[in-house]
């Protein structure tokens, strides 16, 4: 891991929120990093490439497991989606 705040999201820079997965996730984490942010690049080209790739209306948010090098898509199929998970500090 390097020094880079693990919090931020790489794609705008922006801080990304604690999210609580559920218990029937399979992430073995109290909580993932998640970028909420709408305006986010990777979010919002996410809509284009899922309808032309997939023929779906979805988009995907950047998330990372918190102390790992772990991160990838987590898909969602409205910009409110999973926003019900979000852990308030």
């Amino acid at each position: 891991m390097t020094d880079r705040d693990e919090s931020v999201c790489p794609h705008c820079g922006e801080k990304m929120k604690k999210w609580d997965p559920g218990a029937e996730s399979t992430w073995e984490c109290k909580f993932v990093w998640v970028c909420f942010n709408d305006d986010c690049p990777y979010f919002v080209r996410g809509w284009d490439h899922m309808m032309s790739s997939q023929q779906i209306r979805a988009s995907y948010r950047h998330r990372r497991i918190p102390g790992t090098s772990d991160t990838g898509p987590l898909a969602v199929w409205s910009p409110y989606a999973l926003r019900d998970g979000i852990i308030e500090d």
